[in-house]
């Protein structure tokens, strides 16, 4: 895909269409981190994806929201799934 430089006031810009920021996990609102590296512009989000999680899960287990909704796939596992599978 190609885009072009656009003058933003005194410095310059590519629009990023959205299916590229939705693919990437980029938000219009989040703050990106720019760096250059082998004469290529990376962009990274500041935040990680799986920010805040571990603050919602605690709330959850607090809460009693925490349980196993998929309690019956564990109930009708296989002979795969009993002798096959490693963890």
């Amino acid at each position: 895909m190609k885009a072009k430089v656009i003058k933003i006031g005194n410095s310059r810009g590519i629009r990023i269409p959205r299916h590229i920021l939705e693919e990437s996990g980029l938000r219009s609102e989040v703050e990106v981190e720019i760096e250059i590296k082998d004469r290529r512009i990376i962009l990274k989000p500041t935040s990680k994806v799986r920010d805040g999680w571990e603050s919602a899960f605690q709330r959850m287990s607090k809460n009693s929201d925490d349980v196993l909704l998929d309690k019956n796939s564990l109930e009708s596992s296989n002979f795969w799934d009993k002798e096959e599978w490693e963890w």
